[in-house]
């Protein structure tokens, strides 16, 4: 009976291995599972993804065979200052002894320097940076094919780093001018330049985004910001699109280390035109005005405004006989759009402006009193900025009330305080004398010296006005404020702690 079961147990554990081995043959040849230490035989890419990776990869080489020749190799010779030559330098007895070799080492030094630069039309004319021919005594264009030239200087915009040279040659390979306006963060983006000068460097990415200002580089700035690899040598070099059109100028790279960090900045091509146009045709740029001061909106003054979003230019000021106030733009309206393109903010409403032709009638759309309103200005040419700055106030009386306005002092705006202000001797509101550091009103902006002109959108003349208003506001509200700051006005909300 022992023997028995032990025969049967034998035979009972070789069957469950038999059934165990071909579950996992069945479940192996289901799922494509791989037995253990046997290798997997590789599988083909599909045909379709093989085909699909091969026209995309040729695309790209197509795209850099046609934009490649147009971008160009630009050599400078920039003089750096020297210290000043002594009298004993022409001395013979001092020559005698320092020799010609210590002379022409406290001569004016030359350094080069290597960048990139686009041709944009066939008789010779080519962008590139104003930082790049900026003092330069003399500059060399070495095209794709080897040859080099001598280039003149045509013009150069230190607002928008934009200069424009020429050779004397014709037939030249360009670049199809993009249109800036239509890009799209996330679209594929393609530098083309000379880094490091290493010629005809062409690098990849995407526009990771658009309309960049603020950023310290130049005066007008509109950047499209992208990934694509831009160094040193990138300056003045080409960034296009993936139809090979030209979208922007490569100008700048965020870096702490001086090299390639993924953030680099071009002008965008609509700007770029605009302002070569103008040095091609004057020397100089010629830029459209409006006459307002504008701010940024923010969700307070959004709020304050009638508007859903906080989004357009909001007028702060409106200069005397200027397009705006001709056209019947009033202080406090909100700029949305201009021609039907939506404006997003104070910097893009400046660089729509400065691009719009002067003498062109444009449809400025603004939201007033919370009702949007249409109306047609007359684009005029940027003045000369004659602006001048003031200076703070005494101490003198001092207001506190239970509201926003509690350890604010004020004082009424005289003739002497108009004058250190450089404000016109008529000028109405109170000045601010003192504002306690830390409070509402210093954390909405406020500070010493800013003249308060409206309230909530009521007038203040004198420090009676201003009481009147402001012992009537309830220590909950925000307030609307309208004040003169240096000659230039702006308005503040002031939200309770």
């Amino acid at each position: 009976m022992h023997k028995y079961h032990r025969t049967h147990w034998l035979l009972y554990s070789i069957l469950l291995i038999f059934v165990g081995l071909m579950i996992g043959l069945i479940l192996s040849a289901h799922y494509g599972l791989i037995p253990f230490g046997q290798a997997r035989d590789s599988q083909p890419v599909p045909p379709k993804a093989t085909e699909q990776l091969a026209q995309t990869g040729q695309a790209f080489v197509e795209i850099a065979k046609a934009v490649t020749p147009a971008v160009v190799n630009i050599s400078t010779l920039i003089k750096t200052p020297s210290q000043q030559a002594s009298p004993f330098f022409d001395d013979p007895f001092f020559r005698r002894f320092f020799g010609d070799e210590f002379l022409r080492e406290s001569e004016p030094k030359k350094r080069p320097s290597l960048a990139s630069g686009v041709i944009v039309s066939s008789d010779g004319y080519i962008v590139t940076n104003n930082h790049v021919v900026d003092n330069a005594e003399q500059i060399k264009v070495f095209l794709s094919d080897k040859r080099e030239f001598k280039a003149k200087l045509i013009g150069a915009d230190p607002k928008t780093e934009i200069a424009v040279i020429k050779i004397e040659e014709n037939n030249l390979p360009t670049i199809v001018w993009g249109d800036s306006d239509k890009l799209q963060v996330g679209e594929f983006a393609i530098a083309v330049g000379n880094p490091f000068g290493l010629n005809q460097t062409v690098t990849m990415g995407i526009i990771s985004a658009v309309g960049r200002a603020n950023v310290g580089i130049a005066d007008y700035e509109d950047f499209i910001q992208t990934d694509a690899a831009i160094n040193p040598g990138n300056s003045g070099g080409a960034l296009v699109n993936i139809r090979g059109e030209l979208i922007g100028i490569n100008t700048a790279i965020f870096s702490q280390s001086g090299g390639y960090q993924g953030i680099g900045f071009a002008v965008p091509s609509n700007m770029v035109k605009s302002v070569m146009d103008s040095l091609i045709k004057s020397g100089k740029v010629t830029r459209g005005w409006l006459g307002v001061s504008v701010q940024q909106l923010n969700s307070e003054l959004a709020n304050q405004f009638g508007l859903k979003e906080a989004r357009g230019a909001l007028v702060s000021d409106v200069v005397k006989a200027s397009p705006a106030e001709k056209g019947g733009i009033h202080r406090g309206d909100v700029i949305i759009s201009v021609n039907g393109k939506n404006i997003e903010n104070a910097a893009h409403l400046r660089n729509t402006i400065a691009q719009t032709p002067i003498g062109t009638k444009v449809k400025i759309k603004v939201v007033r009193d919370k009702t949007e309103k249409e109306l047609d200005v007359i684009i005029g040419e940027l003045p000369k900025d004659t602006a001048k700055l003031g200076r703070g106030m005494e101490k003198e009386e001092f207001d506190a009330y239970k509201n926003v306005f509690a350890n604010i002092k004020v004082e009424n705006v005289t003739p002497d305080i108009a004058r250190q202000l450089e404000l016109p001797s008529n000028a109405k509101g109170v000045v601010v004398a003192y504002i306690e550091p830390g409070s509402p009103a210093a954390e909405a902006g406020m500070r010493r010296g800013d003249v308060i002109q409206e309230i909530n959108k009521k007038r203040i003349s004198n420090t009676a006005d201003y009481r009147n208003i402001v012992s009537k506001i309830k220590k909950e509200d925000t307030v609307l404020l309208l004040v003169n700051r240096r000659g230039n006005t702006l308005y503040l909300t002031i939200t309770p702690d």
